[in-house]
């Protein structure tokens, strides 16, 4: 079998079998004899560390890569228990070796403990942290972990969430990798902080919440296991238990009740209770073994409890067992994790622009960086293509900008509706007659009355149009450095200069805008014409309403109210006493009325017209020539600053570049176990 990791994180499934043969072994009766004959001298596991021992290699080489940082969790027994629990102790019996005792916290960092069963009768022993490996021995590793510990969380009382790894490769240790936590303590001592308690829980919090960890929770026999704060922190994040096994220690101090409390398990104990005798005074950890094995044969109660679940050698066994399922049970998902996060990094990494040597590579860039974002200004403001931006509604510019159009339309008739006089229907066009009437000929319309009212109309909407041309130009602006800057992330060097030279664009075609719309304003102002045939149409309309209108003047027997089609609803009453101009002033009003529909429907049409056109010489001509102005100009020197890469790039190109060793390393130990599992096969 070839060494490469199979397509999506899959392993063949024969070698998954093997290694699920090798985890879930029973424990058979011949073996409970023999480890009941030998117990004082046999190795703690031994029929299974051979077949273990790779698995384990596996995942230990993957921690010790730190591949955790890379966001892929391990399968990993983490330690915990309330302090003075017996979880120092518990340990100590499992590797054999003595760790440091004291008053108060005696774990203030995370110690990662790396039993291997080893062939020689001298125990080799390390420490590692810091990037460093320290040699020890069992005679000193207790004052080794100290020194260790003060370094990496200062001395005093203090913790530290950096890691402390401990290897201890020892003749009858099982093959085990655990991870012992700080025990949880909830009023601090002297020269401990404030919030220790706090500290300390997020501590296991972090190590017991991912579902590939098993949690050892250490119980000491003489509480009660419900009041315990390490089962209410394992009940948070494993509520059915099944990744929480407990280890009741000091059994010899209160035997009674025990039995009841681990058979009733009122907390939830999925992977069940192992009871045990811990190392008491001088003895040696050989005869701890003899010891604990007489107690549980002869106390009147103790004996009562069921071999299954007692003694330090079926806690090794028991928690080898585990951690073999749970790394087959996890192998999969981690190798596809890594497969997944390697391919992501390195099209991340390829995305980068390449360091830049010379002002002709940075010239091609630059360009390709302005054809790019040119191209995509042409599909999202002109064309109305958004599948650069499918989820982002603000850059659907055609649908924004016909929608803000709209809204001017609509808003031009509110503001003519509001200025409308309806309630004084006619009132002021008879006032601009009576103040523009001249000596001559009767029944002729004085020009100088429709222009006043006209003028009038016009000033009261005046502010409209620029309003929304300023609005248009400020969403412009954002869309187009929105685009540009997304086009020149990867040169963190041109992003001030793009910038400040489109804002510098936008700014220019606003002001031409404006000055577009006080011209049109201004020429509305100053005369009326239009050849749009709706006019006289509409003025028509509006005029076969005047006989019903003199009419309802001149008797006052007819209602008061008329509708007229195309203007609305008025009341005329108010008008009886004005019979004489009424004739004039309807007829001026239904021609301003006709006149000013004309004028609203040309500041709409022609504002969409004008702002197309500068949209489109935007994008197509003046962006590129102002951005390259500003880059390349007699004060710029935008191309030079290109060759510079940026901290931003250069940090993330290591970044990524370490990752992508780190998860090629962590590619080939998965490869090489699988390999090892297949193997098993043949």
């Amino acid at each position: 079998m070839s060494s490469s990791i199979p397509a999506e994180g899959e392993v063949p499934s024969t070698a998954i079998d093997t290694v699920s043969r090798m985890s879930l072994l029973n424990i058979s009766e011949e073996h409970l004899q023999d480890e009941k004959q030998s117990l004082h001298n046999a190795p703690l596991v031994s029929s299974y560390n051979d077949k273990i021992r790779p698995l384990l290699g596996a995942v230990d080489r993957l921690r010790h890569l730190k591949i955790m940082q890379e966001g892929i969790q391990l399968p990993t027994i983490v330690v915990v228990g309330d302090q003075s629990s017996g979880k120092s102790s518990v340990l100590e019996s499992l590797a054999g070796i003595s760790l440091p005792r004291g008053q108060g916290i005696c774990t203030r960092v995370p110690l990662i403990m790396r039993l291997q069963s080893h062939t020689s009768p001298k125990a080799e022993l390390f420490l590692e942290y810091d990037g460093r490996v320290v040699p020890t021995d069992e005679e000193h590793i207790a004052g080794a972990i100290i020194t260790a510990t003060d370094k990496i969380a200062g001395q005093g009382k203090g913790i530290s969430n950096t890691p402390l790894t401990l290897i201890v490769k020892k003749r009858g240790v099982p093959d085990l990798t655990m991870v012992d936590l700080p025990g949880i303590t909830r009023v601090p001592v002297y020269g401990q902080p404030e919030d220790i308690y706090e500290q300390i829980s997020k501590i296991i919090m972090e190590y017991i919440t991912p579902e590939e960890s098993i949690i050892l929770n250490v119980l000491s026999a003489s509480v009660d296991f419900s009041t315990c704060e390490s089962i209410r922190m394992s009940q948070r994040v494993d509520k059915t238990g099944q990744r929480t096994l407990a280890v009741v220690t000091k059994v010899d101090k209160a035997p009674e009740g025990l039995l009841e409390k681990v058979t009733m398990d009122d907390v939830n104990i999925g992977l069940g209770y192992i009871c045990v005798r811990n190392r008491i005074g001088d003895e040696s950890y050989e005869e701890a073994r003899e010891e604990e094995a007489k107690l549980f044969d002869n106390h009147p109660l103790l004996s009562k409890m069921n071999r299954s679940i007692v003694g330090i050698p079926l806690l090794a066994e028991r928690l080898v067992k585990i951690q073999a399922t749970i790394i087959v049970k996890c192998l999969p998902d981690i190798v596809r994790k890594i497969n997944d996060k390697l391919s992501s990094n390195v099209e991340e990494l390829n995305k980068l622009p390449r360091n830049l040597t010379s002002i002709g590579e940075a010239m091609t860039a630059f360009m390709h960086i302005l054809g790019s974002a040119k191209e995509s200004l042409r599909k999202t403001l002109l064309r109305g293509e958004f599948d650069d931006y499918p989820d982002e509604h603000d850059m659907h510019c055609t649908a924004r900008l016909a929608e803000m159009l709209n809204q001017y339309s609509e808003e031009l008739q509110s503001k003519s509706s509001a200025n409308a006089t309806k309630n004084a229907f006619l009132l002021d066009v008879i006032s601009v007659l009576e103040e523009t009437k001249a000596i001559g000929l009767p029944n002729f319309l004085p020009r100088a009355a429709f222009l006043t009212l006209l003028q009038k109309n016009v000033k009261g909407i005046s502010f409209a149009p620029i309003a929304f041309v300023e609005k248009i130009w400020d969403y412009i602006e954002k869309v187009v450095v929105s685009v540009l800057m997304r086009h020149s992330d990867n040169y963190p060097q041109l992003l001030s200069s793009t910038r400040r030279a489109a804002q510098n664009l936008v700014s220019k075609r606003k002001k031409q805008s404006i000055d577009w719309v006080i011209d049109i304003i201004e020429m509305e102002k100053l005369t009326d014409y239009t050849c749009n045939p709706e006019y006289v149409s509409m003025w028509n309309k509006l005029m076969a309403h005047q006989n019903e209108f003199m009419k309802a003047l001149n008797d006052h027997s007819k209602p008061r109210n008329l509708h007229i089609d195309g203007y609305g609803d008025v009341d005329v009453a108010h008008l009886r006493s004005h019979v004489a101009v009424a004739q004039e002033a309807f007829d001026l009003k239904m021609r301003l009325t006709a006149y000013w529909n004309v004028v609203l429907r040309r500041l709409v049409d022609g504002m969409a017209l004008h702002l197309q056109f500068s949209v489109q010489n935007l994008v197509n001509k003046e962006m590129e020539i102002e951005i390259i102005n500003e880059m390349v100009g007699p004060n710029g020197n935008g191309l030079e600053r290109m060759l510079e890469e940026s901290p931003t790039i250069a940090e993330k190109r290591k970044r990524l570049n370490n990752s992508v060793k780190l998860l090629k390393e962590a590619k080939d130990v998965v490869s090489k176990i699988i390999d090892k599992i297949a193997a098993y096969v043949k």
